[in-house]
């Protein structure tokens, strides 16, 4: 199931994608006199919540209750989730991208984090902090955790998944090494634009999908999730060794390479007010910002 959510006279809203354009989960439930979860961190938490959800859009999806749904064009997005306790990020998972950033390769997951002030959503315009002077993109697969996960296996890890999402993890260079610590480059205001989907895991496979980054139309980064030193079951399962995953948790998985900040010194063109950012994954669609 592809699931989103979005703001509905500044009300936030459910839906789910489907062949007739994006289910109005909240509509439908009333329409049809059924108590459904109005986000997706009530869906989280609701012991039924996905057999609800599933049994309003195949209802509607049945009997074409077309005043339930809405266009692609119509939809505010918001992020995937609006309030996770955790936004885990992965940085140097790729080996090339370790490179670029003459980095070594590292032997355990690099661990950073992000605030919820860094969440925004599909076509969201990012404000570039003041005076900021590299920002730079970096595709990537997040993971959206469904239930709690404390000291689980790799070989479970993944039934701790709820689903999959798009990430960019918009970083301002020059604020992440001016000391050794990167969470002030890393969070700033809207700096983990996340969406606009979430397919859940039962439809996904996280360890084989294309993954790809445009600015302004030109690709910069081109790979497949398979290149992860650290796929989603170790990264999972190494984090739940440390700290209690709980539903609604973030994970960027890391980059591939392709950043600017892997160009030559000379080459280096960073973004700048105006500049359009895509980020594209197999089965999941297209995360897509501008900075301003």
């Amino acid at each position: 199931m592809k699931l989103l959510q979005f703001f509905k006279e500044n009300k936030l809203h459910l839906g789910v994608a489907t062949e007739l354009g994006i289910l109005d989960v909240s509509e439908a439930g009333k329409k049809y006199n059924v108590s459904v979860p109005g986000s997706l961190q009530e869906l989280l938490s609701a012991e039924d919540g996905m057999k609800t959800v599933e049994a309003v859009t195949s209802r509607a999806l049945e009997v074409k209750t077309t005043e339930l749904f809405l266009s692609k064009e119509e939809i505010h997005y918001a992020p995937v989730v609006t309030n996770p306790e955790k936004i885990v990020c992965v940085g140097l998972n790729y080996i090339d991208h370790a490179k670029e950033s003459k980095m070594d390769i590292p032997t355990s997951p690099v661990i950073f984090s992000k605030f919820n002030n860094a969440l925004s959503a599909h076509l969201d315009y990012i404000p570039i902090p003041e005076g900021a002077k590299q920002i730079d993109y970096e595709a990537e697969l997040v993971v959206v955790i469904g239930k709690e996960a404390k000291n689980v296996s790799k070989e479970e890890a993944l039934s701790y998944v709820f689903g999959y999402t798009i990430g960019n993890d918009v970083s301002a260079r020059d604020l992440q090494f001016r000391t050794g610590q990167w969470l002030l480059g890393k969070s700033p205001d809207g700096f983990a634009p996340v969406g606009p989907f979430v397919v859940t895991s039962d439809e996904m496979d996280p360890f084989n999908l294309n993954i790809e980054c445009r600015i302004n139309g030109e690709i910069r980064q081109k790979a497949n999730t398979r290149d992860m030193i650290f796929d989603c079951a170790t990264l999972v399962s190494y984090l739940s060794t440390y700290m209690t995953l709980k539903p609604g948790d973030l994970i960027f998985t890391g980059t591939p390479d392709g950043v600017i900040l892997g160009y030559a010194k000379d080459q280096q063109v960073w973004l700048k007010p105006g500049d359009e950012m895509v980020v594209s994954i197999e089965k999941l669609g297209e995360l897509k910002n501008v900075l301003k």
